[in-house]
């Protein structure tokens, strides 16, 4: 290492099985050389780590190379050796030889439980040998493999992604009479099923049954769920779906949220639209620049004009210029009065140029309200400064008001409004 700290075969045992977790083959072979060219022995933890990489990596070829060198060094290969090179086999599609494998590990005496027998059946069932990974399933089930219902479930999830959905129920009454349980993925598989099905009641069914047995939703539970609700127009539904799934801690992806907020949007459902963005904006997540515009547009719609100014203010860079402009135009007209000098410079800031008509409409607002006074004011004194100028019916109609807010102030305001308004002029004349 750079900092001259030594490592121990610990620590390079430690570094293997981070590689092999995050699927960094090439890194564990490498960590894997460096330990024994410093003289430090490799033990069946070792090799076992590097054969997962090999695993992730689908290398049978380097795996049956460990699996050699193993022996040679006169190291004893476990259980966990030979299953971990079954993985290898499955992913790798070797089927021929996993069968082999697992022929080996059963005569070893190291397949009396299921895992053997579902890596085997999970990987077939996954390539499409359907036929093949039931016929492993009831050999495993001949043998009286001891088994904790993962075997069900990849059969249950294997006939349901294939649309056998009266088998899968079957093999899940099965499980359940002769074990008095489900699990989260046997109830998840049942519920894909029958949301791809359309089948409401045995949606609700598989949502009480997960209620009586205690088992909360995961991620993938509120994944099919939400997906399903979409799917069916039941959008409000699908939202409070959402609100369960985000209070629970799991964090929803961006493609389910942008599709259920265009409907929610879609069928005025503004507000909701809304919390599930704020959702989405939670997960700290990168959000596409699309989505802010169009949840602006939703906000909009549903005259919710105080979100929505949040909404610019925070993104204004990832907004379209006609976007900005009507929100900016739908503020001024009906948005709260209290906030239109805040609008103003949060546009200015974000690089907009305010135009005259924005201008003309906050300064009639203001008008309108001779007791905002004070933000009348504020906003004449702050546009000069930004080199803004009112134009001359604007302010005709501010001298034609001056009694509501004090011939004096006004008169002071205008006079540099005209200063600037000469000095535009002129700028405009020189660029020509």
């Amino acid at each position: 290492m750079s900092n001259g700290l030594q490592m121990d075969s610990v620590t390079y045992g430690s570094l293997l099985s981070v590689c092999a977790s995050h699927k960094e083959c090439n890194e564990a072979a490498k960590y894997f050389q460096k330990m024994k060219d410093e003289g430090h022995s490799a033990n069946v933890y070792h090799y076992s780590s590097l054969l997962n990489a090999y695993s992730a990596d689908k290398n049978y070829e380097k795996a049956e190379a460990v699996i050699e060198e193993m022996r040679s060094a006169g190291l004893v290969l476990n259980k966990v050796i030979y299953t971990t090179l079954l993985k290898v086999y499955v992913k790798g599609g070797l089927f021929e030889k996993s069968k082999e494998l697992l022929k080996e590990l059963e005569a070893l005496g190291y397949a009396k439980d299921e895992m053997p027998f579902c890596l085997l059946m999970d990987g077939l069932a996954k390539s499409g040998h359907l036929l093949e990974a039931k016929s492993v399933f009831d050999e495993m089930m001949e043998k009286q493999v001891k088994t904790d219902g993962y075997s069900y479930s990849i059969m249950i999830s294997a006939f349901c992604r294939s649309g056998l959905l009266e088998d899968a129920k079957k093999l899940a009454s099965e499980f359940e009479e002769k074990y008095d349980k489900y699990d989260i993925v046997i109830l998840n598989a049942m519920l894909s099923a029958y949301c791809r099905a359309g089948k409401m009641e045995n949606v609700m069914s598989m949502m009480k049954k997960m209620d009586d047995s205690a088992i909360s939703p995961d991620w993938n539970t509120f994944n099919i769920l939400i997906r399903y609700f979409c799917k069916e127009k039941l959008y409000l539904l699908a939202y409070r779906t959402m609100e369960d799934m985000h209070s629970k801690g799991h964090q929803p992806e961006e493609g389910l949220c942008s599709s259920l907020i265009y409907h929610l949007g879609k069928t005025g459902a503004h507000s909701e639209a809304f919390s599930v963005y704020n959702m989405l904006r939670c997960t700290k997540r990168t959000i596409s620049n699309a989505l802010h515009e169009n949840i602006l547009h939703i906000l909009i719609a549903g005259r919710l004009l105080k979100d929505a100014y949040v909404v610019v203010k925070d993104n204004a860079g990832f907004i379209s210029q006609p976007a900005i402009k009507k929100f900016s135009v739908n503020f001024m007209r009906s948005g709260n009065v209290n906030l239109i000098n805040d609008v103003m410079n949060a546009m200015h800031s974000s690089g907009h140029k305010i135009d005259q008509e924005l201008f003309d409409l906050a300064i009639a607002r203001y008008i309108a309200k001779p007791e905002k006074k004070e933000l009348l004011l504020w906003l004449l004194k702050w546009m000069p400064g930004k080199g803004y100028a009112i134009d001359s019916s604007t302010r005709n109609l501010i001298l034609k008001n001056s009694h509501l807010f004090g011939h004096q102030l006004i008169a002071e305001s205008l006079s540099k409004h005209l200063v600037m308004s000469k000095k535009v002029k002129l700028h405009k004349e020189n660029a020509r």
